[in-house]
């Protein structure tokens, strides 16, 4: 009985003086970032004609994503679709279904025949392997994900399409490759995982500052493998105007047409947008 209060007083007092410890170190690190702080304004007004860099974005508010006209008119849905919808199938759409899984394929084919990965591979020191190239892909095809998400359940019901077309284009590959059965769905089962790693990673980072974006970008893309910062700037600048430009582009023309034209990895003036270009498309959607 002796015991309790004697190890009651002892745990008070460690308790105690580690709070101390604890306070301490947080004004030392306090005292260090303004010291770094200071240091870095005394040298950025000693040294004007330095390479001025690409002015970091920083934030700790989420934002959302632009609220197009299609997702400010919330479209009214009936008992019955709500059912079917429920129980796993899809309802009647605003365009024809086939017209859509089309658009899916060609805009899933922009991912990947309209990307220089050779470029990609250069500038980011990637190797030339098939892992690499899923892992540029996947950042092309979760772009036009978050954009086509927008468009309501028609977007929804496209997104599933691209995803698909994905997969049976990697297992394809792999096939080429002469990656026998086992292997491959090895390899699938980790590409799975690390595309639905990758989307949330990324969906953070679009929605945060540079530092949160890069980081995902330095997890996913780089494989953790990357030691100059510069080329996680470059591709934080790529991400970040690649998505204001597919963001103008009309969700209607997406729909039928899927059509994606990227915008160069390396650009004199990345911070300009290019004029979109109006698709064409026939009245069969085509």
């Amino acid at each position: 009985m002796y015991r309790r209060p004697l190890q009651s007083a002892v745990r008070n007092i460690i308790n105690t003086s580690a709070s101390r410890v604890t306070f301490g170190k947080a004004l030392e690190q306090e005292a260090c970032l303004g010291r770094a702080l200071i240091a870095c304004r005394l040298l950025a007004a000693t040294s004007p004609s330095q390479t001025q860099c690409r002015t970091l974005h920083s934030t700790s508010q989420l934002f959302n994503v632009k609220e197009t006209p299609q997702m400010a008119m919330e479209e009214e849905v009936g008992a019955f679709t709500k059912l079917i919808e429920a129980m796993g199938f899809t309802g009647p759409l605003k365009y024809n279904k086939w017209k859509i899984k089309i658009a899916a394929l060609r805009m899933y084919t922009c991912c990947v025949e309209r990307i220089n990965y050779d470029e990609f591979f250069e500038k980011c020191s990637l190797p030339d392997t098939l892992n690499s190239w899923f892992l540029v892909a996947q950042l092309h095809v979760w772009m036009c994900l978050v954009r086509i998400r927008q468009e309501g359940r028609e977007g929804k019901y496209m997104c599933r399409y691209i995803v698909h077309s994905m997969w049976e284009d990697v297992e394809q590959r792999s096939k080429i490759m002469g990656i026998d059965a086992i292997h491959r769905k090895e390899s699938m089962r980790a590409m799975t995982e690390t595309f639905y790693a990758a989307i949330f990673g990324y969906d953070e980072g679009i929605l945060s500052d540079d530092g949160v974006l890069a980081a995902a970008l330095w997890r996913n893309m780089f494989n953790r493998q990357c030691e100059d910062p510069k080329q996680l700037e470059l591709m934080v600048e790529y991400v970040r105007k690649q998505m204001q430009f597919i963001d103008a582009l009309d969700g209607e023309d997406l729909l039928l047409t899927g059509e994606v034209n990227w915008r160069p990895l390396l650009e004199d003036n990345a911070q300009s947008i290019l004029k979109v270009p109006t698709p064409t498309y026939n009245d069969a959607g085509l």
